[in-house]
């Protein structure tokens, strides 16, 4: 079954390769616990969303 989800990624031009899959560890401002923020991000915008 997750040989279908991979497949299902790269079908088409090259739409499921120009998302990265980015994780990134936050610390939570009211309890000061740390969590990990974990997002697919178009490949332009990697940079950015580690800037944040």
């Amino acid at each position: 079954m997750a040989k279908k989800a991979v497949a299902t990624l790269h079908e088409g031009s090259s739409d499921g390769r120009a998302y990265t899959k980015v994780i990134k560890m936050a610390k939570n401002p009211k309890n000061g616990a740390y969590y990990f923020d974990e997002r697919m991000v178009p490949n332009e915008a990697v940079k950015d969303f580690f800037k944040e």
